[in-house]
């Protein structure tokens, strides 16, 4: 189904009742891929094909390998759904639920995928083209590099969101991205069997898409100078003007019979909207009482 929506001023807001999901689309085929790829490997590793099994067969393949050493083009994407060990995809799979939740639901899932799969082939591009330059590089597994790029999405959209540190140290999001990018700098070069190449690339690969897609990291509201407003201050996602050409299992609904419905229910589109911005600042747990029942008799409208 094609058709052109007039262009409105417009983003996707989450809301709980409405539309944000714990497990949205592209999260959740993400998570059921990886484990699933992980627990074939595991089971298949037990035969054996000659002399090797077929878990060292597909590792062969589909693993990030040097350039000159093994190397196919598809390994760039396919290196991404592979894991070592339970700890390497549960503490990814892990990571990857908690800042890609929220950024599927303000993005939308095409764009969240689109943006994943950059900065995992852009973290495979640099292990294979810049750490040979610094270190002695190997057969490379793991999400960890499109990872990074969410990370860093998710430290420039909330930045001043909480992380809890092994859930007791509370930390913003801001700065835990710069600490994490820190970190991994430092460990550039060890010997640590860790691709800290790939988890850099991955970071900048998202910057850039960051920049490409319109994000204005120097916008500051309240002040007369240009700083990183989203890393030195509280920022919120900008309103974008976001023209649809593809739509698919789409609900199309009257606005003119949705404006009536709100106002036979005393609901104004100013108080969804205060709502929908509070939630996009503080989460639906900062809302009151009375604005979740608000949002729940608006969502009803729609559903």
């Amino acid at each position: 189904m094609r058709f052109k929506r007039p262009q409105y001023n417009t983003y996707y807001r989450p809301s709980f009742f409405g539309g944000f999901s714990f497990f949205p689309p592209v999260i959740k085929t993400l998570l059921i891929t990886n484990v699933g790829i992980w627990l074939g490997t595991m089971f298949l590793g037990g035969f054996h094909l000659g002399d090797f099994s077929l878990g060292d067969v597909i590792n062969r393949l589909f693993a990030l390998f040097p350039l000159g050493e093994g190397f196919y083009f598809w390994q760039l994407f396919t290196y991404m759904f592979l894991h070592a060990n339970f700890s390497h995809i549960f503490f990814n799979m892990l990571a990857l639920w908690m800042f890609g939740m929220e950024l599927e639901n303000v993005w939308g899932s095409k764009k969240f995928l689109t943006y994943y799969l950059i900065c995992g082939v852009g973290a495979g591009l640099s292990n294979l083209l810049i750490a040979p330059l610094f270190t002695t590089t190997g057969p490379t597994i793991g999400a960890s590099g499109a990872i990074y790029g969410v990370l860093l999405a998710y430290g420039i959209l909330f930045p001043d969101r909480l992380i809890f540190i092994y859930f007791l140290i509370p930390i913003k999001a801001k700065y835990f991205v710069i600490l994490y990018m820190i970190i991994e700098f430092v460990s550039v070069g060890s010997m640590d069997g860790i691709a800290h190449f790939a988890h850099l690339g991955g970071a900048f690969v998202g910057f850039l898409y960051l920049v490409a897609d319109g994000h204005n990291f120097f916008q500051r509201r309240n002040s007369g100078r240009e700083t990183l407003g989203g890393w030195t201050a509280s920022s919120q996602p900008q309103r974008q003007s976001i023209e649809y050409d593809n739509v698919s299992d789409a609900k199309v609904y009257d606005i003119h019979d949705y404006n009536a419905q709100k106002k036979e229910a005393g609901i104004t589109q100013k108080q969804i909207d205060d709502i929908l911005d509070k939630i996009s600042r503080g989460g639906y747990q900062s809302l009151s009482d009375d604005e979740k029942k608000v949002l729940f008799e608006a969502s009803k409208k729609l559903n």
